[in-house]
């Protein structure tokens, strides 16, 4: 126990005699998290983006105004035996009627022309989601068949292809800088730290000497070093999820805008945080004891 509290002491003496090299190591650790931490974030928020556009992408099937509800009821049923489709809803003629009068409350023109036809001149609709965009395609040749023809008016594929694909264009591209940058700061991290090792070691090795003389084993003086390995692990991680705090709470009130359904941020990486932070503290770490154990083999000549 007491060479343990000895080990402690050395390293934080350490630190404290290469405080410039230190603080550099810790910033560039702190440079590499956050870009990572950007990268996902960025990752998270096209993810959802992509799911609120798939919910807004429907196909609808206008029915002649004169179809029977038995044929309403077998169309329906026919789609509901696809696979793709996760749901078919139906919506009668008033229904319809209701919705268009809605949607040109403020066009007095189109209101008149409606009035003047004398009745609802309306089919009832089917409006059917799939699980992926790709599907509506094959619901739509499986619709096109001619004992459905002369039922179905019309098809309006409200779809969203093209919004999907810049959002997914736009999140390669983003997951390519961020790996870049992660990369990046990995290994400048790596050098860094490799070198504030070895400096630490250089400027001490009479101390070294001194302590192998007395009889000290390799783990006590390889300890300080490690340990150091592990406070700048700690110390980046910690800066890094103060600082994720802060961004996220701020970013939060542009993100709602963007996300009417109640998406947050700062909820998300609350709920995520063990795992997320978790990942990053091993990798940090272990990114940490290898420079130093590769800076120490080659200055100590063990």
């Amino acid at each position: 126990m007491y060479s343990f509290f000895r080990i402690i002491r050395f390293a934080l003496q350490d630190i404290g005699r290469n405080l410039g090299l230190s603080t550099m190591t810790v910033f560039i650790l702190l440079l590499m998290l956050l870009s990572i931490n950007t990268l996902w974030s960025m990752d998270v928020m096209t993810k959802e983006a992509v799911r609120l556009v798939k919910e807004q992408i429907n196909i609808s099937f206008y029915l002649t105004p004169a179809i029977s509800d038995k044929s309403v009821s077998e169309i329906k049923s026919y789609l509901a035996t696809f696979p793709e489709i996760t749901q078919v809803d139906l919506l009668t003629r008033d229904q319809v009627l209701q919705s268009f009068k809605t949607r040109h409350q403020f066009s007095a023109e189109v209101l008149d022309a409606l009035s003047e036809l004398g009745g609802n001149p309306f089919g009832p609709t089917l409006v059917v989601k799939t699980k992926e965009p790709g599907d509506y395609r094959k619901i739509i040749q499986a619709v096109s068949v001619p004992e459905y023809d002369p039922l179905i008016e019309g098809k309006s594929f409200e779809g969203h292809e093209e919004a999907l694909d810049r959002i997914q264009t736009i999140t390669n591209r983003i997951e390519r800088v961020g790996l870049g940058l992660s990369l990046l700061f990995a290994l400048i991290s790596f050098l860094i730290i490799f070198n504030t090792i070895r400096v630490a070691i250089f400027t001490q090795r009479a101390e070294i000497s001194i302590k192998r003389l007395v009889g000290a084993n390799n783990w006590f003086i390889r300890g300080p070093y490690l340990l150091e390995s592990l406070i700048f692990t700690v110390v980046s991680v910690a800066l890094t999820i103060l600082i994720m705090y802060f961004a996220t709470r701020y970013l939060d009130r542009y993100v709602s805008v963007v996300f009417p359904n109640g998406f947050s941020l700062t909820n998300y990486y609350s709920s995520h945080m063990l795992y997320l932070f978790g990942i990053q503290t091993v990798a940090v770490l272990l990114l940490t004891v290898f420079s130093s154990s590769l800076a120490m083999r080659r200055q100590l000549k063990v």
